[in-house]
């Protein structure tokens, strides 16, 4: 969902607006001297843009995944909500009230969308046994992967979690599996970055 309120999935690919790519250049400067072992984006332009600052500090080349592109809107992609209420009713409240089964209409379900994007958290794990890996990926493939990882409902990622744009959270992998560090960090922003409407 984009600040217009609307329905922006990977099979809408806009640039980065220029307040995103200031949020990008700020994420550069406050973890450039953070340890990161590698760097995974979506193939989308504007996950690819906001990798850029923080490749180029570090020296890291984005390993890009399919698999960690927005969730799939289908016939939704660049509709408002109310278009999609009225065009396609029935299909918009069953996904409303059941992401995890019920997808946009020709687009993919929560479930479907964790399941992917989780396929890339495993490749990580097993190539990196120790170390900081910097994921970079979009908002509701973060929640999704989030509610799945900790045994939350994936049909409730987006009322568990806020994770605005240009935030940090942050997984650790242990001998009891995930545990969550840190949630939605944006203390890298500037201020005037942090209140901007609908970020």
């Amino acid at each position: 969902m984009s600040r217009d309120d609307i329905l922006c999935g990977c099979g809408v690919d806009p640039d980065l607006t220029s307040e995103g790519a200031q949020m990008a250049r700020e994420f550069g400067d406050g973890y450039r001297a953070f340890p990161f072992r590698a760097i995974f984006s979506s193939p989308l332009r504007r996950t690819r843009a906001t990798a850029q600052p923080i490749s180029e500090l570090s020296g890291l080349v984005p390993e890009i995944r399919e698999d960690l592109r927005e969730i799939e809107y289908g016939k939704w992609e660049g509709l408002g909500r109310g278009e999609v209420l009225q065009k396609y009713h029935d299909d918009y409240l069953r996904w409303e009230a059941d992401p995890a089964w019920y997808p946009p209409t020709g687009g993919e379900t929560a479930n479907a969308l964790a399941g992917r994007a989780l396929r890339v958290v495993e490749e990580i794990r097993e190539r990196f046994q120790e170390g900081n890996v910097l994921v970079v990926s979009h908002k509701a493939t973060i929640r999704a992967v989030l509610c799945a990882l900790l045994g939350i409902d994936v049909g409730r990622f987006r009322y568990r979690f806020d994770c605005p744009v240009g935030s940090l959270s942050i997984v650790e992998f242990g001998r009891h599996g995930p545990l969550m560090r840190v949630l939605a960090d944006r203390s890298h922003l500037s201020e005037q970055m942090r209140m901007l409407e609908g970020a």
